[in-house]
């Protein structure tokens, strides 16, 4: 019987070397598994990036993955979660006509209802900003949708902290050092 897709959470951990991105997202690409979003950033430890990659798939998959990318000589750790194993947080925005939002007062409710902010007015368009989990995005995009009121819509990657107390990364570069240390002596 074949094992049910789920949506993983990759964090990956590498210097910030030229060409690394597409040697990780060829990982997936041979492997066949879309990545639904990708955001890199610096991390919390000076000279290494993260990147915060999502894809579905199966849990044998996703270590397959896990386990190529982390032989990648440029990355530092790789890792994957389910969302209960951490923070997570995106952003979106919703451009919307003004003529509409003026028109509707039930729009500027949902937008409050959902807790999201209005970014700029003008007579052509309204910018809207929800920052949240995926699902509260995504949420209020179908409950403006209702409303025809949506010219443009994206959402950011998702940008994601484990529930441990510092980055996965910071205790294996800790272990290096100590055996390099080791070695030195």
């Amino acid at each position: 019987m074949k094992e049910e897709k789920k949506l993983y959470t990759l964090l990956v951990y590498s210097e910030n070397i030229a060409g690394i991105l597409n040697q990780i997202t060829a990982v997936f690409t041979r492997r066949q598994v879309n990545i639904e979003s990708l955001n890199v950033s610096a991390s919390s430890i000076e000279g290494v990036h993260k990147y915060t990659i999502t894809a579905w798939s199966d849990a044998d998959q996703i270590e397959k993955i896990t386990r190529q990318i982390e032989k990648k000589i440029d990355v530092v750790k790789a890792n994957y979660f389910t969302d209960d194993q951490l923070f997570i947080r995106e952003s979106g925005l919703y451009k919307l006509s003004t003529e509409k939002v003026l028109q509707c007062p039930e729009i500027s409710r949902t937008i409050r209802r959902h807790e999201a902010s209005i970014m700029e007015v003008n007579p052509t368009y309204t910018v809207v900003m929800k920052n949240g989990k995926t699902e509260d995005i995504l949420n209020l995009y179908y409950a403006l949708n209702e409303f025809d009121c949506v010219f443009q819509y994206t959402r950011s990657g998702r940008i994601a902290v484990t529930r441990a107390k510092q980055e996965q990364v910071s205790e294996f570069l800790e272990e290096r050092e100590r055996k390099n240390e080791k070695m030195e002596e």
